[in-house]
C-alpha cells in the first residue's frame, strides 16, 4: 500500500517540476517577445534596462555580478574546467636538475568544480535580471512610478532586508559546505590516493571502481572490513544513545525523589565531568586502564590478579570499557535534561494514578516515559546520530585499537566508520577510500535519522498524545 501511494506523489513531483519549468521558459521568451528594447539588450548585458529607466544601484549591481562572474569563468575558471573531463594529462618531469611542473590534478578538480558552480550562478542571476526587467516594464506599463534608488537602497534593509542578511551565510554555504561536499564525492570516484599525489602525478576518473573494491569480499576487498565496522558504528550508537538515556533518566528521578537531602551537590558532583574538557579527561582515562596504567598497577599490587588486563589491547574488553566509560560521560548530561522536564510533568497525574492503585512501575510505564519520549525524541534522535559519529569517544580513548584479525585500510576493531575515514585519510593519505567511505557515513546516517524521525511519538502521534 505504501509503494501505491508513494508512487503517485513522485508522478506529481515530477509533473509539478515539469510544469513549473514550462511556464519559466514561458515567461522568458513573452519577456523577450513583449519587451522593449531596454529589455531585449538586458539578456545580453545584465542591467542595461534598469540603467537607462534611472533605477542604476541596481543596474550597476547586476552588472558589476555578470562582470565578476564572466572575468572569473573565462579569465581563470575555463583553463580548469576545460580539463576536467580528464584532471589533467601533463605530469609532472625532471629536465636534468630542474623540476618541470605540469598539470595538478588536485586544483583541477577544486577550481574546476568551483567554475561549474560559477555558471550555474551566471544562470540564476540571469534569470533574476530577465525578471526583474519584466517587473520593471509592467510597472511603467500600468501607469505607475518605479521607486527611487533611495527607496531600492532602504528596501536592502527592510522589505528585503531577509535577503541581505541571508546573502553572506548562503555564500559561505556554498564555499565552505556544498563545494567541499560535491568535491569529496567526486573524490570517490577519482585514484586519488598515496601513489597520486598532486603535484608529482596525476589521478585520473576510476568510475565505480572504489564503490567496487569496497563491497568486495576478496582478500584485496574492502567488503569485510567495512561491514564490521559498520555493525560495530550501529551497536555502539545503539549503546551508547539509549543506556546514557535511560540512566540518566533514572539519575534524575533519583536525585528528584522526596526525602533525598542534598540534592545540589550530587548534581554538582555529575555536572564535574561536563565542567572537565572532553579531550583531558578521556585521555586521562586511556592511560589509566592501559597496559601499565594506575588500575592495573593497583590491581597487580594487592593481588587481585597475576597479570595486567589488556583493557585496550582485547577487541571486547575494549568495547566494553569505551561503553562505560561513555556511561560516566553521557549521564550528567541526560540527567540536567531529564530533571527540568520532570518537573514538568504535572502532579495530578501521578496522584490520580496513586487513587486507582498505580505502582510505581505503572506510573513509570504509563506517565513518566511516555511523556519523556515525546518531549526528547527529537534530543533523542539527534544524540543517535551524533553517536554514530562520535569521534572523540573512540578516537581518544583506543585510537581505534586493537589491530587485529583480517581488517584492511588500517581498521581496528573498535573503529567506527568516521574514525576510519580518518585514519585512511591522515595516516595511509588514501582519499579515494576515504571518500567512498564519507558518502556511507552520510547514507548510514541519513537514512537512519528518515526512518527513526517517521517513528518519533512527537511526530507520528502529536495529536493522540494531547
Amino acid at each position: 500500500m505504501a509503494n501505491k501511494k508513494s508512487s503517485p506523489k513522485k508522478k506529481n513531483a515530477l509533473a509539478n517540476f515539469f510544469s513549473i519549468l514550462v511556464s519559466d521558459l514561458k515567461e522568458i521568451g513573452v519577456t523577450f517577445k513583449e519587451g522593449d528594447f531596454k529589455t531585449r539588450i538586458s539578456f545580453l548585458i545584465f542591467g542595461f534596462g534598469s540603467l537607462l529607466r534611472g533605477l542604476w544601484l541596481r543596474g550597476l549591481a547586476l552588472l558589476a555580478v555578470e562582470a565578476g562572474l564572466l572575468y572569473f569563468v573565462f579569465g581563470f575558471g575555463w583553463n580548469y574546467l576545460s580539463k576536467l573531463s580528464t584532471l589533467g594529462t601533463i605530469a609532472t618531469s625532471k629536465k636534468g636538475r630542474k623540476t618541470v611542473y605540469g598539470d595538478n590534478s588536485f586544483l583541477i578538480l577544486l577550481f574546476g568544480l568551483l567554475t561549474l558552480f560559477a555558471v550555474i550562478a551566471f544562470i540564476t542571476v540571469w534569470r533574476i535580471n530577465v525578471r526583474i526587467n519584466r517587473t520593471e516594464q509592467l510597472i511603467l506599463k500600468n501607469g505607475r512610478k518605479l521607486p527611487t534608488n533611495k527607496e531600492d537602497f532602504a528596501s536592502l534593509f527592510d522589505s528585503n532586508f531577509d535577503k541581505t542578511l541571508l546573502a553572506l551565510p548562503v555564500i559561505g554555504i556554498f564555499v565552505f559546505t556544498v563545494l567541499p561536499i560535491v568535491f569529496m564525492i567526486c573524490v570517490a570516484f577519482t585514484n586519488y590516493d598515496a601513489n597520486h599525489q598532486p603535484p608529482s602525478n596525476l589521478f585520473t576518473w576510476v568510475g565505480l571502481e572504489n564503490f567496487h573494491q569496497l563491497f568486495s569480499f576478496g582478500s584485496a576487498g574492502f567488503g569485510s572490513t567495512f561491514v564490521t565496522v559498520l555493525i560495530w558504528t550501529l551497536l555502539w550508537a545503539l549503546l551508547a544513545t539509549f543506556i546514557d538515556y535511560f540512566l540518566g533518566i533514572a539519575v534524575a528521578m533519583l536525585i528528584n525523589k522526596k526525602g533525598i537531602r542534598f540534592k545540589k551537590l550530587w548534581r554538582t558532583i555529575l555536572v564535574v565531568t561536563i565542567a572537565v574538557p572532553q579531550f583531558v579527561s578521556l585521555l586521562y582515562v586511556s592511560k589509566l586502564f592501559a597496559r601499565d596504567g594506575l588500575i592495573n598497577g593497583y590491581l597487580l599490587k594487592i593481588g587481585a590478579i597475576t597479570s595486567a588486563i589488556p583493557f585496550w589491547e582485547n577487541a571486547v574488553l575494549a568495547k566494553i570499557t569505551i561503553v562505560v566509560v561513555n556511561i560516566w560521560i553521557g549521564i550528567p548530561y541526560m540527567m540536567l535534561i531529564a530533571t527540568g522536564l520532570l518537573m514538568n510533568i504535572p502532579e495530578d497525574l501521578y496522584e490520580s494514578a496513586r487513587i486507582d492503585g498505580a505502582t510505581p512501575w505503572q506510573m513509570f510505564r504509563h506517565i513518566t516515559m511516555p511523556y519523556m519520549l515525546f518531549v526528547t525524541g527529537p534530543f533523542l534522535l539527534t544524540q543517535y546520530t551524533g553517536n554514530l559519529n562520535n569521534f572523540n569517544v573512540i578516537f581518544l580513548l583506543s585510537q581505534g585499537g586493537p589491530k587485529t584479525g583480517n581488517l584492511v585500510g588500517g581498521a581496528g576493531r573498535t573503529d567506527l566508520l568516521i574514525t576510519w575515514l580518518y585514519k585512511m585519510t591522515i595516516n595511509d593519505t588514501n582519499y579515494r577510500m576515504a571518500a567512498v567511505i564519507g558518502i556511507m557515513v552520510f547514507i548510514v546516517t541519513a537514512g537512519v535519522s528518515l526512518v527513526v524521525y517517521n517513528l518519533l511519538p512527537s511526530v507520528k502521534d502529536e495529536e493522540g498524545f494531547q
